[in-house]
């Protein structure tokens, strides 16, 4: 179990009980600016958390104890719940479960595989409607005359892995997104095991599916989890799964795909709202959270985040900066200022 040693949590109390602490902005400290002609621009509030290949806590920056919503960083924990539930897939198919997809052809297709080893199709998704991130992949469909569509939406392989466990365990397949279904029950209980805590929350995601809420350090703990096997099997195949098949955890222009190929071992999923969290097999793992909820933040504090691991990321740095740019041309970037020695 990782040690906690992470800054006291600034809460604002709530009359409503069944409300997790929300974290105020002294919660959260600069970790990465947005320079433009060689001015900074815009400073970027937030929290990240280290934990070394001993399961010890190598550094924190910010309150890495607050609750935050995780969003689709949570998709490999729900993943394992899964696989331990008796959903059996090959690998390329148990990372789009991970995913939250580009929405090209090759995700799509993934997205109706899942569903068709149960034999149902892309009318039993309940997640919500949207384009593909994709942006050349939605502007082909706008020039076609298509519309939003759950399988679409970036999270599809989620749910169309949610509904071949349901139809696995002889459950209802329509209320699947119940927070009290069987399915989602079971995902709960799963959660507390791999997070070491207890859930501080759940909430409702963006596709519609429950979202629990967790501290920073309970996320990197996770991740760690299901690198170093410590999962079981669920959790090996979850790994092996994303680390084999990185396209299909985002898409060939994604961060997170970059990262996956370009670091020897390591797992890493994003979510929405600026989170971040990667672990690699040797027991090392971060998680972090933009305050503000900035995504163009995320690659440059993990990078470094994972050079103050000891990690190399020589490779994959230059491929996920952040470039700003001037009527078409760069000035400027987005870099990590935060003071990681622990």
């Amino acid at each position: 179990m990782a040690s906690r040693r992470c800054l006291p949590a600034q809460v604002v109390p709530s009359d409503d009980p069944s409300l997790a602490p929300v974290v105020t902005t002294s919660g959260y400290v600069p970790v990465a600016v947005a320079t433009r002609s060689g001015l900074n621009e815009s400073v970027h509030f937030g929290a990240v958390v280290g934990i070394d290949r001993d399961g010890r806590v190598a550094f924190s920056a910010g309150d890495c104890a607050v609750a935050i919503y995780p969003r689709s960083s949570n998709k490999p924990i729900q993943a394992v719940a899964m696989v331990r539930l008796g959903l059996q897939l090959p690998g390329d198919l148990l990372a789009l479960v991970c995913a939250s997809h580009d929405g090209t052809p090759h995700h799509l297709d993934a997205a109706r595989r899942i569903l068709a080893t149960v034999g149902l199709d892309e009318s039993a998704l309940r997640n919500t409607a949207n384009f593909p991130l994709d942006r050349r992949a939605a502007n082909e469909l706008i020039r076609g005359g298509g519309s939003r569509s759950s399988l679409q939406q970036n999270c599809s392989g989620k749910h169309a892995g949610m509904i071949a466990t349901c139809v696995i365990n002889g459950w209802p397949v329509d209320s699947y997104l119940d927070v009290d279904h069987p399915l989602q029950v079971a995902i709960t209980d799963s959660f507390s095991g791999l997070i070491e805590e207890p859930v501080a929350h759940i909430g409702i995601d963006g596709c519609g599916a429950p979202a629990h809420a967790l501290s920073l350090t309970g996320l990197a703990t996770a991740f760690r989890n299901i690198a170093i096997g410590a999962a079981g099997d669920a959790g090996s195949r979850v790994y092996n799964a994303m680390v084999t098949n990185p396209v299909n955890v985002g898409g060939d222009r994604r961060d997170v795909t970059a990262f996956i190929r370009n670091v020897p071992g390591l797992m890493a999923k994003d979510g929405a709202d600026g989170v971040f969290a990667a672990a690699l097999p040797d027991g090392r793992a971060v998680a972090l959270k933009i305050a503000d909820g900035a995504d163009r933040a995320r690659p440059a504090v993990m990078v470094a985040a994972l050079q103050a691991l000891g990690v190399d990321t020589t490779v994959v740095a230059p491929l996920v900066r952040q470039v700003l740019l001037g009527h078409g041309h760069e000035v400027g970037d987005v870099a990590s200022i935060v003071d990681l020695r622990g």
